[in-house]
């Protein structure tokens, strides 16, 4: 049985990853961490406030329970529409590195699955594609045990099974737009999918025999997460 600490509970895509969090009967407990509570009733969920999600230390009980935690599912993240680069960056890479520090200061031997995004990259042009290549080559250079991190790389996620995505108009248009955009090969998921695919990777077990069963790769793109979620073979 397997236990995970889930931060970004709250947002459309935590929401999902949560939700087959709490299905899953291989996931003994959850742990949420938030700034908000998830306002969720489940024998196996620990819903925790702190108004600094990162600020793991100076909650002695939190510290203590992710002593006994196996992985972190790392759902924390925000648009960068209308933001600069030093705010996105504090919010996407600063957060994430100070959280996967804390988690292994309690675990070092926490498997961190962080969801990043399609098109990261650390060279980009992209300020947010850039942004969160960086945050996962650093995630990575951590994590040198094999199979100690994952990086989760989706396309659009559509919302399902009653999650509410963004409410923009243009965005209520694009998620409409998903089984047509899926129909021509673009890159989409479900919260679901993405959701089914964290806890297969938080269930793989420790070392080299998880990253075998991820066909050698820690980071994993829109049609590997897509196959993992419903246990097919991750293409080549």
């Amino acid at each position: 049985m397997t236990r995970v600490v889930l931060f970004g509970a709250t947002g459309m895509i935590g929401q999902g990853v949560l939700r087959e969090c709490l299905l899953d009967q291989g996931i003994a407990s959850v742990t949420t961490v938030g700034r908000r509570t998830t306002w969720k009733t489940d024998a196996k969920l620990n819903d925790v406030v702190l108004k600094d999600p990162a600020d793991i230390a100076k909650d002695a009980k939190l510290s203590s329970d992710l002593k006994q935690v196996d992985a972190c599912l790392y759902c924390l993240g925000t648009s960068a529409v209308g933001m600069g680069e030093r705010e996105y960056t504090t919010i996407t890479k600063d957060m994430t590195l100070r959280v996967l520090d804390g988690c292994r200061a309690a675990n070092p031997n926490m498997r961190f699955l962080f969801v990043s995004g399609n098109g990261s990259d650390a060279k980009s042009s992209n300020m947010w594609a850039r942004v969160k290549g960086e945050t996962e080559n650093e995630v990575l250079a951590r994590s040198p045990a094999p199979g100690s991190a994952v990086m989760f790389r989706p396309g659009l996620v559509e919302p399902v099974n009653g999650i509410r995505g963004e409410q923009s108009l243009l965005y209520k248009a694009v998620y409409a737009c998903a089984p047509l955009l899926r129909g021509m090969g673009m890159p989409c998921t479900t919260t679901e999918a993405l959701g089914r695919a964290m806890v297969a990777a938080a269930k793989l077990p420790a070392g080299a025999a998880a990253q075998a069963a991820l066909g050698g790769k820690s980071i994993l793109e829109n049609g590997d997460i897509n196959a993992l979620a419903w246990g097919k073979p991750l293409p080549r």
